[in-house]
């Protein structure tokens, strides 16, 4: 509330002093919409990232072309403050340029990069003038966002694609070093460039190249109905399945006005702790190989089967693939809950027998204490999400901080460590597979949720497809909302607009993976290039939905 009011203040004035660059669209206790000149924004910016007291978080930046509406290009910033208040800054009239807010707020870095890219907007004083979602060797006229350009990528177009070397940074001086690895790695990984430049083995610098599974998704999904969408999005990930939908979901609820029952909340949030599950498990086994340590990754992976096999039995899916559709979710059959309940148990329990395995090994310990640090104030000027941004100190946790499926009513209480490096995202990752154990433990033993009372939420093998979602005759088109959800790597965020016949006009999508990648050359400086694998496994983080 207190940031709300302050904020509110700060707007106000603004409009009274500038009234032809602001405007105050709508304002509530929880959310804000403020429509400015693209030549305010450093102004505002410079205010609620460097001046206020109470930083917010940057969830998403989106780009839209809005020309034939009659807005021109339209600039969407959505922040989260703490208390639980989000605001969006919209800046309409945008031409071909607008001023780059990265030197104020590093976060806005990669998404200004890629409206460069997709949407031809260029943000001038960018620090980093080069491309980043499209290779070089594309035209300079191709901008596959605008919506002149067609859905899909003609052979012209293709055939005008000429290969061109990509520019990294060079370190220069005697006993320097360049390393290339990648694309094409040796396990079965999907295809990232790491450009290292060192001094023997210690890295002084890291570039990150990736986008070579860019697939044009958020392109694929302009016009399609709701429901075609759905089936999009959860293919986005696999690892992150449920989390995407259930964004996605909550932005078209609220776009329609739809009321989710208590019973379906209940089930989606079990839904999701089941995947935070598999996924932990899965990542600290995964963390294991990152220093050849056999023994805990095998115990990894096998608990990850198992949780797996556990989805496909109960829900249909090993990834939980069409668990959550619009208004409803699945679960299982009501004989088959006590059946949940008890191999949970189980898995808790051979999770508590074999964790110290990992957690007192000598030689892990001294590979992961140390290694890949993250400081605080790098995690907080990056934007950073998940464990990752938990292990660097800060509290940081969607369930923990907005009211999102049935986490209020749980309490769940953000896992933090300090020292930022392997270990800590290892022990981040540890407590909160012990966090979601319990709270699944608590989920399946309130009755309210395990009596199935209500249609929407559907067992296992029956139709769970919702009715076509239609805004009513009241509704504008060309609204916009959003959604997010914690996923196991961090919060994966929506955000929508619809047109006058219910179809998607645009959907953004912003994985947590995205938010984390620029993290990993930080926390790769000063450590030895074998160390990388194990770094980044710390992180885990996915090409599949940061390529989209």
């Amino acid at each position: 509330m207190e940031n709300s009011l302050s904020l509110q203040g700060y707007f106000e004035e603004r409009v009274l002093e500038n009234p032809e660059g602001y405007d105050v669209a709508t304002w509530t206790k929880s959310e804000g919409l403020v429509w400015l000149d693209s030549q305010c924004l450093p102004e505002v910016i410079q205010y609620i990232w460097v001046e206020t007291t109470t930083r917010p978080v940057l969830l998403t930046h989106v780009g839209n072309d809005e020309r034939k509406l009659g807005n021109g290009f339209v600039l969407y910033l959505l922040f989260h403050f703490p208390g639980d208040f989000t605001l969006t800054l919209a800046a309409r009239g945008i031409e071909d340029r607008y001023p780059s807010l990265t030197i104020l707020c590093p976060a806005f870095n990669w998404a200004e990069r890629e409206l460069k890219d997709l949407m031809g907007l260029i943000p001038e004083g960018h620090p980093d003038t080069r491309s980043l979602v499209l290779h070089p060797g594309w035209p300079a006229d191709f901008h596959p966002l605008r919506k002149s350009e067609p859905h899909t990528t003609g052979v012209s177009e293709a055939e005008s694609f000429v290969p061109q070397p990509l520019t990294f940074t060079a370190a220069k001086g005697e006993g320097t070093f360049e390393i290339p690895v990648g694309p094409i790695h040796a396990g079965i990984i999907e295809p990232g460039h790491f450009r290292f430049q060192t001094v023997g083995e210690t890295i002084l610098h890291l570039d990150a190249q990736l986008f070579y599974t860019h697939k044009g998704v958020e392109k694929l999904l302009e016009g399609r109905s709701i429901e075609e969408g759905l089936q999009i999005v959860e293919r986005v990930c696999g690892v992150c399945t449920v989390s995407h939908v259930l964004a996605y979901c909550e932005a078209v609820e609220k776009l329609s006005g739809l009321q989710v029952s208590r019973e379906v909340l209940g089930w989606r949030t079990v839904l999701a702790e089941l995947e935070r599950l598999y996924n932990h498990v899965g990542d600290i086994g995964n963390l294991c190989a990152g220093v050849g340590f056999a023994l805990g990754n095998s115990n990894g992976l096998q608990q990850k089967e198992q949780l797996q096999r556990l989805n496909q039995e109960l829900f249909g899916h090993r990834f939980l693939r069409g668990t959550v559709t619009i208004g409803k979710a699945k679960r299982p059959a009501q004989e088959r809950v006590a059946y949940l309940q008890a191999r949970l148990a189980e898995l808790k329990k051979d999770f508590e027998e074999w964790i110290p395995l990992i957690l007192e090994h000598d030689g892990f310990r001294q590979r992961a204490i140390t290694t890949g640090v993250l400081h605080k104030q790098s995690a907080l000027d990056l934007g950073v999400t998940g464990p990752a941004v938990r292990a660097s100190g800060v509290a940081r946790d969607w369930r923990s901080c907005h009211d999102f499926l049935l986490y209020p009513e749980l309490n769940v209480e953000p896992q933090v460590e300090q020292e930022g490096d392997v270990w800590a995202r290892l022990m981040v990752r540890v407590r909160e597979t012990r966090q979601s154990y319990a709270l699944l433990a608590q989920l399946l033993n309130d009755q309210t949720i395990v009596i199935s009372s209500h249609e929407a939420a559907t067992c296992c093998g029956e139709d769970t497809t919702a009715t076509s979602v239609e805004p009513s005759e009241d509704d504008r088109p060309y609204k916009f909302a959003w959604g997010c959800a914690e996923s196991p790597r961090g919060t994966d965020v929506i955000w929508m607009m619809l047109d006058r016949e219910g179809r998607i006009y645009r959907c953004r999508i912003r994985s947590a993976s995205y938010a984390n990648w620029p993290a990993v050359p930080l926390a790769v400086l000063g450590n030895i290039v074998p160390d990388f694998p194990l770094i980044n496994k710390s992180f885990e983080l996915c090409y599949s939905c940061c390529d989209r």
